[in-house]
């Protein structure tokens, strides 16, 4: 798991609850589905199944870069905008490579979330493919 950086408060703990809300539905859209599919059918189950937990959820929501005081629409979407707070990237890849690290605080940034998680369903154990980032 990843932690940020040093000397930043951590995220409250309503936003800490909704992360903890989050992995529960991911780790109940795992032990359902198991690993091998696509990242797409892990995105909608699990905007499923928060939304059956009464969370809710955004999915593939345009983030915007501004340079030199102008919005630019790049391309980049979130997966899933829990409760406006908590980025969620799904991933189905044979392992977490730094570069999804670098690209989800990125998301982070610019989205003014705090709280985020790389979920890689692809994973036996879907907790040795959690990332948990705090900016």
């Amino acid at each position: 798991m990843h932690e940020g950086h040093q000397g930043i408060s951590p995220v409250s703990s309503a936003i800490d609850q909704i992360g903890r809300r989050t992995l529960n539905a991911a780790f109940a859209v795992h032990r359902a589905l198991g690993p091998g599919l696509l990242e797409s059918v892990y995105e909608a189950c699990l905007a499923q199944e928060l939304g059956k937990a009464g969370l809710r959820c955004q999915r593939q929501v345009g983030v915007p870069v501004t340079y030199d005081e102008v919005r630019v629409d790049v391309g980049y979407r979130i997966d899933l905008l829990v409760e406006g707070s908590v980025v969620v990237e799904v991933k189905s890849i044979d392992a977490l490579a730094s570069i999804r690290t670098a690209q989800i605080l990125t998301y982070l940034r610019f989205s003014g979330a705090r709280l985020g998680y790389l979920i890689n369903f692809n994973s036996v154990l879907l907790k040795n493919g959690i990332r948990r980032v705090v900016l």
